[in-house]
């Protein structure tokens, strides 16, 4: 089996070159804990029950929470699942041993010119907190934007007050391009602010 360092060199290369996690890769321990755990990313399965596991665990808390995302925190599981599933280019899951932990979609930006642009967005349970789902979900999403057809991605309303979502894309290489003063009312904070963050994903020339 694979050392602890060679796993986590595995991870760094991987990150380091832009590309996404391979289809299976093995998890980092935590603490150093032993695991044979399986990470593996997929596309979203209508018909083979996802969403009725993503939905109840994953999607719908963090839409009641309304700290996030800019869903009425009232909106109905159809209005979401449009949001979530019909309208993104693609849709995927992040599985640990069988059992969801995440999910991500990719959809474009903007149209004509600058369709080129994509969009994504990232929700995960609360068990997979620690464990590099996000990290692994965010370098596959740069991978298969690639693969997609997309030249740059960009996130359009990343409030201050996520600080983890923060820290991540700017270790993923992504920039702040603009700011939105007092854009959401956190039912925490009250007014935060919002960002604009960016990353072209051609290798500069």
């Amino acid at each position: 089996a694979p050392s602890h360092k060679m796993i986590v060199r595995m991870f760094n290369n991987a990150r380091r070159l832009r590309m996404g996690f391979p289809k299976r890769l093995l998890s980092i321990p935590r603490n150093g804990e032993k695991t044979g755990n399986d990470l593996v990313i997929r596309t979203f399965d209508e018909d083979g029950g996802d969403w009725e596991t993503i939905w109840p665990e994953i999607i719908k808390p963090i839409v009641r929470a309304g700290e996030t995302y800019t869903y009425d925190r009232n909106s109905s599981e159809d209005c979401i699942k449009t949001e979530w599933i019909h309208k993104p280019h693609r849709t995927y899951v992040a599985e640990v041993d069988g059992k969801i932990l995440g999910t991500y979609y990719v959809k474009k930006n903007y149209t004509g010119g600058a369709s080129h642009i994509c969009n994504c967005g990232y929700m995960s349970s609360p068990r997979a907190q620690g464990r590099g789902i996000a990290t692994a979900m965010c370098s596959h999403s740069l991978s298969e934007a690639l693969r997609l057809g997309y030249k740059a991605m960009q996130f359009n309303f990343v409030l201050e007050s996520n600080h983890g979502a923060l820290r991540l894309w700017e270790k993923l290489g992504f920039r702040t391009i603009g700011e939105i003063p007092k854009a959401f009312d956190h039912p925490k904070f009250g007014l935060v602010n919002a960002v604009i963050m960016y990353k072209w994903l051609l290798s500069e020339r």
